[in-house]
C-alpha cells in the first residue's frame, strides 16, 4: 500500500488529533470564521468552492466559511482538491494515484481511477504522487473534509505548477467530462491571493481578480493576473475550476469572505490576502 505522510501537520495545523479538532472549531468560531459550528443539513447544491491554504492560524478562519456552507450540502463521494506547486518538486501538472494519504484524523482514500480518468482526458496531467509529497495546498484542506465527513469521501489531488491559461481550460474540461462519467464531485480550488504587500495594495489588486472570479471569467482572472503582477499563488486552479462550472453550466457564485493576515497580526504594512467562495449547482 502506498501511504503519502503529512508534510506540515506540527505546522500548519496541529498535529493531535484532539488539538486538531479544537483547532478547527476555533476556526469556525473565529471573530472572522462564520461564528458557528457547521450544520449537517442538505439545504444547498454546491459545486465547488475556492479556499486558503496559509496556517490555520490565518487563513483558517477565512476557509471555514466555505467548509461551513458546504456542511449544508449533501456530502460529496468524491472531492478533486486543485493546488499550486509551490515546491517546483515533480511534473508541470500532477495527479496523485497513492492509495491513502495519512493525516492526523484517519487516512482519506485517493480514487486512482478517477486520477487515471483526468489524466487520460486531458493529455496534459501526469499520474505523479512524487509532487505531492512536500505540498501544502491539498493537505491543508483535508482535515476540514473531515471535520464533516469523518473519511467516507475519496480524494482526487492535482497540482498545477503550469499555471496558464491553456493547462488550465484543459484540466477544466477534463474535469467535466470525468464528473459526467464519476457523479458526486467537489471540487476544492486552493489559492491565497496577494502576498507581502501593504493592505491597500493588496485589497486593490484582489479587487480585479475577484471580480473576474464572481464574473466565470478564468481568461478574464488569467489577464488581469499577468498585466498586474498580482501574487496570486493559485491562479491556475481557480481557473481549472471556473472552466468546469461554465462547461457545466454552474453559473451561481458567492464571494463568502475576504480577509488578510493583517486582520490576525494587526500588522497591514505587509500581508498575505485569503478569500473563500461557493459555486452552486442551481440558481
Amino acid at each position: 500500500m502506498r501511504i503519502r505522510k503529512p508534510y506540515v501537520a506540527g505546522m500548519f495545523y496541529e498535529a493531535n488529533p484532539e488539538l486538531l479538532k479544537k483547532q478547527i472549531e476555533g476556526c469556525f468560531l473565529h471573530r472572522l470564521g462564520p461564528g458557528k459550528l457547521p450544520e449537517r443539513m442538505e439545504k444547498y447544491q454546491i459545486f465547488g468552492l475556492i479556499v486558503p491554504h496559509a496556517g490555520y492560524m490565518y487563513s483558517g478562519p477565512i476557509a471555514a466559511h466555505a467548509y461551513h456552507i458546504l456542511s449544508q450540502s449533501q456530502k460529496p463521494e468524491y472531492v478533486v482538491i486543485i493546488g499550486p506547486n509551490h515546491s517546483g518538486v515533480g511534473s508541470p501538472i500532477a495527479i496523485a494515484d497513492d492509495d491513502v494519504w495519512e493525516m492526523p484524523l484517519g487516512g482519506v482514500k485517493v480514487n486512482a481511477d478517477y486520477a487515471h480518468c483526468i489524466s487520460a482526458k486531458s493529455g496534459i496531467a501526469s499520474i505523479d504522487s512524487q509532487a505531492h509529497l512536500y505540498e501544502h495546498s491539498i493537505e491543508v484542506q483535508i482535515p476540514f473534509l473531515q471535520f464533516l465527513y469523518g473519511s467516507d469521501f475519496e480524494i482526487i489531488p492535482i497540482t498545477m505548477l503550469l499555471q496558464n491559461y491553456e493547462a488550465s481550460r484543459r484540466i477544466g474540461e477534463a474535469l467535466a467530462e470525468c464528473i459526467n462519467e464519476y457523479g458526486d464531485t467537489v471540487i476544492v480550488a486552493s489559492t491565497d491571493f496577494t502576498h507581502y504587500e501593504p493592505v491597500e495594495n493588496a485589497r486593490r489588486k484582489d479587487k480585479l481578480a475577484i471580480e473576474r472570479i464572481l464574473e466565470l471569467d478564468p481568461r478574464g482572472l488569467y489577464d488581469v493576473v499577468i498585466e498586474n503582477e498580482i501574487t496570486m499563488c493559485g491562479y491556475g486552479p481557480v481557473m481549472a475550476l471556473l472552466e468546469t462550472a461554465k462547461k457545466l453550466e454552474y453559473k451561481n457564485i458567492k464571494l463568502l469572505k475576504y480577509a488578510t493576515s493583517g486582520d490576525i497580526t494587526g500588522d497591514y504594512s505587509s500581508v498575505v490576502a485569503y478569500a473563500s467562495f461557493v459555486i452552486f449547482k442551481s440558481e
